[in-house]
């Protein structure tokens, strides 16, 4: 039988309240505090508060704080990744990101969802991965929504909510997002 972490992982209802899942949690919570408060500055110590948040990184995975997640494991970056100040990302499941992919201010990636039926949704939750391919760029205040592929090469217009996946080397803007033309790459 799975446990309510492996469910949560595996994209499917689990109980957020499960105690070693809060445990994760609170573990994130106590990194992020360290380093949006503490370091706050680009130091040795904050290099090695980032690792220990997001062990699943390439090289030079660059975060301006504040920077929020919810248990960090579950972010998995290439190389020269990009933060900068007041991202989100709610990763309950597996967020999957290129190399050379820069975020603007504000950018928030969910994975979390909940059930539509009102009755499941007062005791479980669920997660959908989301994957964002290299050399992408991500427009400040984006939001990218749980389940959603954006494929290399792209750019994400500030302000744009992505509900659905976007193909490689296109620009996307809007609410909901939609590809208004192809990038020459």
């Amino acid at each position: 039988m799975k446990t309510e972490k492996e469910k949560m992982i595996a994209g499917e209802h689990y109980l957020g309240g499960d105690p070693d899942i809060v445990k994760d949690r609170r573990r994130a919570k106590n990194l992020m505090h360290r380093l949006n408060v503490t370091e706050y500055r680009v130091t040795k110590k904050a290099r090695e508060i980032i690792k220990e948040l997001i062990p699943n990184a390439g090289a030079n995975l660059y975060i301006e704080p504040p920077f929020y997640c919810d248990y960090g494991y579950n972010i998995s970056c290439g190389d020269n990744v990009y933060f900068n100040v007041n991202c989100v990302v709610l990763d309950c499941t597996t967020v999957t990101i290129g190399s050379n992919v820069f975020f603007a201010p504000n950018v928030q990636l969910y994975t979390a969802t909940h059930p539509l039926e009102a009755e499941l949704r007062k005791t479980v939750e669920s997660a959908l991965p989301i994957t964002i391919g290299d050399d992408c760029w991500i427009g400040g205040n984006s939001v990218i929504c749980p389940g959603v592929t954006i494929g290399k090469g792209c750019v994400i217009g500030a302000g744009s909510v992505v509900t659905k996946n976007i193909p490689d080397n296109s620009l996307a803007v809007g609410n909901p997002a939609k590809v208004i033309r192809k990038l020459n790459q």
